[in-house]
């Protein structure tokens, strides 16, 4: 038997101070049974710190990476079908980084794990060059933290302010400070 998705419901209240966005968001995530709760916490850090402060150029949704590998983890697209934003999580090769700058407007990447400065120093220097590349690191210890945040159902806080992220619930609260490898 299959094992079947877990479903998390997440309201987030964002206030980013470095883009002067104030917003809640309400969300149901579709966890997939390989998914870590680390992983899935950093698509939702990345959603916060993504998400545009109008719809005017599409929703950013998040989307079916762990079930189809050409799909990312979180995509904005606009009504033409024209891909604004590509975000994946994780450590991409280098032939799916190439693939994705020449499809989307933009593509980020956030990398968590131990492994993170092994895998970048693989790819940098044939993909530093793309202009529409941003790549980001969150340090192991605080992608762990965050893991600790995870619940089937979360209301969750995010502050950003200087750079520096706090996320957090009722009771506890984690500093994430999102490292540029590439791009900005």
């Amino acid at each position: 038997m299959a094992l079947k998705a877990t479903i998390c419901k997440v309201l987030l209240q964002i206030a980013d101070m470095d883009r002067q966005l104030y917003a809640d968001h309400s969300r149901t995530l579709a966890r997939h049974p390989s998914e870590t709760d680390e992983r899935m916490m950093i698509r939702l850090l990345a959603f916060a710190l993504n998400v545009p402060a109008t719809e005017d150029n599409g929703v950013l949704e998040f989307g079916k990476d762990m079930w189809d590998a050409d799909e990312p983890a979180l995509l904005q697209q606009d009504l033409t079908g024209r891909i604004g934003h590509w975000i994946d999580v994780g450590q991409p090769d280098e032939k799916r980084v190439l693939r994705t700058t020449s499809r989307a407007g933009r593509v980020s990447i956030y990398s968590f794990g131990g492994s993170t400065t092994a895998w970048w120093s693989g790819i940098d220097t044939r993909v530093t060059r793309l202009r529409n590349l941003s790549v980001w690191q969150i340090p192991p210890d605080q992608s762990r933290a965050l893991a600790g945040l995870a619940q089937r159902s979360m209301r969750l806080q995010v502050t950003v302010q200087d750079g520096g992220v706090w996320m957090g619930d009722d009771l506890r609260s984690v500093e994430v400070v999102p490292l540029r490898l590439c791009g900005g």
